[in-house]
């Protein structure tokens, strides 16, 4: 079994509680199914679950390259350059990261309110920007972006592989 589930804004991919933040079981009610993959607390969106150990490492595995696109709001004006680093690939503390696919792109019309929202600094301007890694280090979008000087203020997995959030709500999931 394969659910894809869009993970909210403060939920952990996980189904154990920790602390004052939840786990999957306040909205996921199927038993042994287990997250392929991590999104952060602080990150949203697809979040693919099963029940079998085989997908589960072909989703996850590094030497699969399983393409993974994320939608980023970042703190300030993305410059060519900037933009061709992340194309490139960087180098970060824990090594040289593969090239990224990643264009500035308007914000996305599927987009629903964050809860809590992002903070916006009138004198700050933001822009959207689409990234497809084909790695899952811890972070790594928001390291990548911090490292060419575009912080993220806001980070949504749309696509794994060949799954996407489409008409997801934050909360939901389906069976794949």
């Amino acid at each position: 079994m394969l659910i894809a589930f869009n993970k909210p804004m403060n939920v952990l991919s996980q189904f154990t509680d920790e602390g004052q933040w939840p786990g999957l079981k306040h909205h996921i009610d199927v038993p042994d199914v287990y997250a392929a993959g991590r999104l952060d607390r602080d990150s949203e969106g697809l979040l693919i679950l099963t029940d079998n150990g085989k997908a589960q490492a072909r989703i996850t595995s590094p030497k699969n390259a399983m393409p993974k696109t994320y939608f980023s709001m970042i703190e300030g004006t993305p410059q060519d350059d900037a933009l061709e680093e992340l194309r490139q690939g960087v180098t970060l503390k824990d090594g040289p990261t593969r090239p990224a696919m990643v264009d500035k792109v308007p914000a996305p019309e599927w987009l629903w309110p964050r809860v809590p929202p992002v903070r916006v600094r009138k004198t700050v301007p933001d822009a959207w920007l689409r990234l497809t890694i084909t790695e899952g280090r811890n972070r790594q979008v928001r390291r990548m972006c911090a490292h060419v000087g575009l912080p993220v203020l806001r980070l949504i997995r749309w696509q794994v592989g060949d799954w996407t959030l489409e008409g997801l709500a934050p909360g939901d999931w389906r069976v794949l």
